[in-house]
């Protein structure tokens, strides 16, 4: 194992310290809790907390700031965080007007959110959980509970953080982010497996001429392995399974989310946007706005994933809204 890291059992502590080091003016942890981060001021609106493992940044740590997240508990490497975390950052983040769970679809995640959930409800603190599902690859068509959460989640972070940052209701604020979560579907691939620090050894084995289709962000089995084929083939395959999951009409607009998986270098993701852009302008699908980069990780794992979020003018209207976090920036759309 080749990284610039001290003790590997203190990856996640060290790591945390410096971005807050790094970004004070934006970021703060809470209540004695080091792997709790929270936006370094409280703000009078509903409050969104999201949290998940480590490995994975920007998600979930990532979205804390203006526009999206309150607050995150963040777990060990591709470990949930505690009850006691999330509970933490609850009470921290609640001004009374109702705190939003929004995190991935793994049992970990669910139990400790739940039973955190049933902490602050004691405390008079007005909970709901709306779990991302998004990971076509993981369960068919009708079986959307047992999916998995991965980058799509952005949206549902994008959309339900530009509602709360503008004063909606706790209702309204449940409503976009469960609409949301409705019209994003992703599919990913991999190249390569990934090292948790902890561990010293990749998590699987795949041949250097072999990819991935569907393989999850720990390193989940996919739905096919075969061996490496050009860019376009790879994206025509993984554009199959979204659209015929989420069928879209000649007129109707999407925004897209080309996402690295940690080794992916940008020119590559754009090659991938490239082919995504013609299938979609084909089908007579308008994409309203593009984001390339990495937003879902899994360490140093080479692959990408697609995310295709449908829209309509509110949910339009809400990915427009600005947002700053240290780790993703973007100015008010225009539409």
């Amino acid at each position: 194992m080749k990284k610039f890291v001290n003790n590997p059992v203190d990856f996640v502590d060290e790591m945390l310290e410096g971005i807050l080091y790094a970004h004070p003016d934006q970021l703060a942890s809470c209540a004695g809790y080091s792997r709790n981060v929270v936006r370094s001021s409280c703000e009078d609106k509903v409050a969104l907390v999201s949290g998940g493992g480590s490995g994975h940044l920007p998600l979930f740590m990532g979205y804390v700031g203006e526009g999206l997240l309150d607050g995150c508990a963040v777990g060990g490497v591709f470990q949930s965080p505690s009850a006691d975390q999330i509970y933490e950052i609850t009470k921290h983040v609640d001004s009374k007007k109702g705190v939003v769970y929004i995190y991935g679809n793994y049992s970990g995640d669910i139990m400790n959110f739940e039973m955190a959930g049933e902490m602050a409800e004691m405390d008079d603190i007005r909970t709901a959980h709306v779990v991302g599902n998004d990971d076509v690859a993981s369960a068919p068509k009708g079986e959307e509970h047992k999916r998995r959460g991965v980058a799509g989640i952005f949206f549902i972070y994008k959309t339900a953080g530009a509602a709360a940052e503008q004063g909606a209701s706790f209702e309204e604020v449940v409503r976009i982010a469960e609409k949301t979560k409705m019209q994003v579907r992703t599919m990913g691939v991999a190249l390569s497996p990934c090292i948790i620090p902890e561990v010293g050894k990749a998590s699987f084995s795949i041949g250097d001429n072999e990819m991935e289709i569907g393989m999850g962000i720990h390193g989940e089995p996919g739905i096919h392995r075969s061996t490496l084929q050009p860019a376009d083939l790879v994206v025509d395959q993984m554009m199959d399974k979204i659209l015929s999951d989420l069928p879209l009409s000649p007129g109707d607009e999407v925004s897209v989310l080309v996402n690295g998986l940690g080794a992916t270098p940008k020119e590559e993701l754009y090659i991938v946007y490239r082919k995504i852009a013609q299938i979609l302008k084909q089908k007579l699908v308008t994409v309203f706005h593009v984001y390339v980069g990495e937003f879902a990780t899994s360490m140093e794992m080479v692959g990408f994933s697609i995310s295709l979020c449908k829209l309509d003018a509110e949910l339009k209207n809400l990915l427009s809204f600005a947002a700053k976090t240290p780790f993703f920036e973007q100015a008010a759309l225009q539409g």
